[in-house]
């Protein structure tokens, strides 16, 4: 992604979960400026709904962990604005046991975190496939590639994301559909606000949300589809290089290509 991103179809339809937080709001501000439509979804509270209104979005009620109520957001959004061209899931939360292995906490941040985005795009591809294509941008984490030891449900949920935008990418890129995960580094959101006097004491640089958003807006328009963009101070938005695994050998000592049937768009 450069400099250069081109911006999206003035007339556009974008879902933004997690819509009222810090990249949501950054996003949507960026995106209306854009001439996009943005409905911001988040759990029902006067906050986020005062939050919306001040940014002048429509608002859908949604807890992601509901798998039903990923399909009615999305329904409701093509009901009320015609189609769907971009859906960002943005949704996620962190652990707080920074010790002892909190396993209930664990499968919460698991729910919200990686099957939220799963949930999100089970109801957003057969919009996106009505609109004609579109785009899936995930928002992961840079723990997805260098695990925290400090958060192991955040950690493996973020890791999850990536692994199944990849996945994915590979069996929606023939219908015009693009997956991309964004995976910033510690950025200035609520997220931190634990720990946010340690990155002071240290003079350690943190992203902006408006970072952020530029990134996700550049992975809706101009993205690798399986692409993981690492977002960091000073860098911008750059694409992980995955290193690839060996290969399996034949008994004559030939590299083995994968069998066909296991390729994606292969018949089953």
């Amino acid at each position: 992604m450069t400099s250069t991103t081109p911006a999206p179809k003035p007339g556009s339809v974008a879902l933004v979960t997690g819509g009222t937080g810090g990249f949501g709001r950054a996003l949507a501000t960026k995106l209306k400026a854009l001439d996009v439509t943005v409905v911001l979804a988040d759990l029902d509270s006067e906050r986020n709904r005062q939050v919306a209104d001040e940014l002048g979005c429509p608002f859908v009620v949604l807890d992601v962990s509901d798998r039903a109520a990923n399909a009615a957001v999305v329904a409701q959004v093509e009901a009320e604005h015609g189609r769907l061209d971009a859906a960002f899931l943005n949704a996620g939360i962190a652990g707080r046991s920074r010790q002892a292995l909190d396993v209930d906490e664990f499968l919460k941040v698991v729910e919200i975190d990686l099957f939220g985005v799963v949930y999100g795009t089970e109801a957003a591809l057969p919009a996106l496939r009505r609109a004609g294509g579109g785009s899936i941008v995930v928002t992961a984490s840079l723990a997805g590639l260098a695990p925290l030891a400090t958060d192991p449900g955040y950690s493996v949920a973020k890791g999850g994301a990536i692994t199944f935008v990849r996945s994915m990418a590979a069996r929606v890129i023939s219908e015009d559909i693009t997956m991309t995960a964004i995976c910033p580094g510690f950025a200035d959101t609520a997220i931190i606000d634990g720990i946010r006097q340690t990155f002071i004491d240290n003079n350690f640089p943190i992203l902006s949300a408006a970072e952020v958003a530029d990134a996700m807006i550049a992975a809706w328009t101009s993205g690798e589809s399986g692409a993981a963009y690492i977002v960091q101070p000073g860098i911008g938005a750059v694409p992980y290089k995955f290193k690839g695994v060996p290969a399996a050998k034949t008994a004559t000592g030939e590299t083995a290509g994968v069998p066909g049937a296991l390729r994606p768009g292969s018949a089953t």
